[in-house]
């Protein structure tokens, strides 16, 4: 199959490593066994732009199973593991454009490789693809049964194209999937960020103030994880009830030209530009470390940053400290990007197990649907999002209670009062 990646030769690293995540992503095992009788997606051609790890080859490999030609490339030209890629096309003969490092030119190059399999559903992480499509492949569109979107940032940009009256394909909000957001986006973010920022600097968050920008679930996940290693955690916000709510949380809660002259460790998790800019680069002290886990890297403004400083030094694998005037250093990690990808492998494979297997389900609704969905930003199918719930739960070896008739009936009814 035709293919960009690092080298061959390092697909028996990246199969072994994918066999080790299987391991933790049952919910996506028993979809694939299931999707191997029943065959659900064959004929149809499925391209996906999503961060190509040891999680995503599994899906692939569902993907397969349920009988769809896929073709991957990466969504973060820092997320890519090449030995993964290198797994899928020399093990599994997945069309896979995939280079960790890869620049722009290369990055979109990519993706319209992808695109010109002539997909029948795309997968998005970010909204890349189908923003491509949009603007570069519109052919595509009348045979696109709908894609999917993985992440809160995508999401922000569909609804923004569906506003504005451009959105031209059905897309289903995966991210929106309460067995996504609540737990990828907590759970999977929260460790998975600390993860990376560990990897890179070796820093010591017991003692230090960590400073959150934005408490979304991403945020949330973050902030609660760097208090339980013993950080002081501060937050920043632009929304009253989330502010509210981390306050109650037990976090101090400040706007950021407040908390940079406190910080030794700054997040931005928001979806938004230039969330740390030069005036905050100037009040934050020596030393400080700026990182990013949001999808795109435009919440720290390097730009700036640059303009700041008189020298640039890498001390480390995914730091570069920018030495300012006056002998100040500000070090940013993973050049801005996901630090969670950028420096470490991204979430751990039981919480993608869950996500993922809304990805699967998805695909399998999308081709099943007797007419294409209206053009639009959908909402995860209830019974799908509720199903992955069980069949997690199902895994972990927990029960739950099941709701009498007579429970069923009062819940329904309005008749019983006091």
């Amino acid at each position: 199959m035709p293919h960009d990646i690092k080298d061959p030769a390092l697909a028996p690293k990246g199969r072994d490593r994918t066999e080790w995540a299987a391991q933790s992503m049952p919910v996506l095992a028993s979809i694939a066994e299931r999707f191997k009788r029943e065959r659900p997606l064959d004929g149809l051609t499925i391209g996906a732009c999503l961060h190509v790890t040891t999680e995503t080859a599994n899906l692939m490999t569902a993907l397969q199973a349920g009988g769809a030609t896929v073709s991957l490339c990466a969504s973060n030209p820092l997320s890519t593991q090449d030995d993964v890629a290198a797994h899928l096309a020399v093990d599994h003969g997945v069309s896979m454009f995939a280079v960790r490092g890869e620049d722009n030119e290369r990055y979109y190059e990519h993706i319209r490789a992808i695109l010109d399999e002539g997909p029948s559903i795309t997968l998005d992480d970010g909204a890349d693809l189908v923003s491509t499509i949009h603007t570069e492949k519109q052919e595509l569109i009348p045979k696109l049964l709908g894609s999917m979107e993985e992440t809160t940032t995508g999401v922000i940009r569909l609804r923004a194209m569906e506003r504005d009256g451009e959105l031209k394909v059905p897309v289903i909000a995966v991210n929106d999937a309460d067995t996504k957001h609540m737990f990828d986006n907590r759970y999977g973010t929260g460790q998975s960020t600390i993860d990376g920022i560990i990897r890179a600097t070796n820093a010591l968050l017991a003692g230090a103030t960590l400073v959150v920008a934005g408490y979304g679930w991403c945020g949330r996940g973050l902030a609660h994880r760097a208090r339980g290693l013993g950080a002081s955690v501060v937050v920043t916000e632009v929304d009253a009830l989330k502010g509210l709510e981390a306050t109650m949380d037990g976090f101090r809660v400040m706007p950021m030209d407040e908390a940079a002259p406190l910080g030794d460790i700054f997040v931005t998790l928001t979806g938004d530009i230039h969330v740390l800019t030069g005036r905050h680069f100037e009040a934050m002290k020596d030393g400080a470390i700026v990182a990013n886990s949001g999808h795109f890297d435009v919440e720290i403004d390097k730009e700036a940053l640059r303009a700041l400083s008189t020298d640039v030094r890498t001390p480390r694998d995914s730091v570069e400290t920018f030495v300012l005037a006056g002998g100040k250093r500000i070090n940013l990690l993973g050049e801005g990007r996901l630090i969670n990808l950028a420096a470490a492998e991204g979430h751990p494979a039981a919480v993608m197990d869950m996500s993922f297997a809304n990805q699967a389900l998805c695909c399998e609704h999308l081709a099943g649907l007797p007419e294409r969905l209206p053009v639009g930003v959908h909402a995860v199918p209830e019974d799908i999002d509720h199903g992955v719930a069980r069949l997690k739960l199902e895994s972990m070896g927990v029960g739950i209670d099941t709701l009498t008739p007579e429970q069923v009936e009062y819940l329904a009814s309005w008749k019983v009062g006091t």
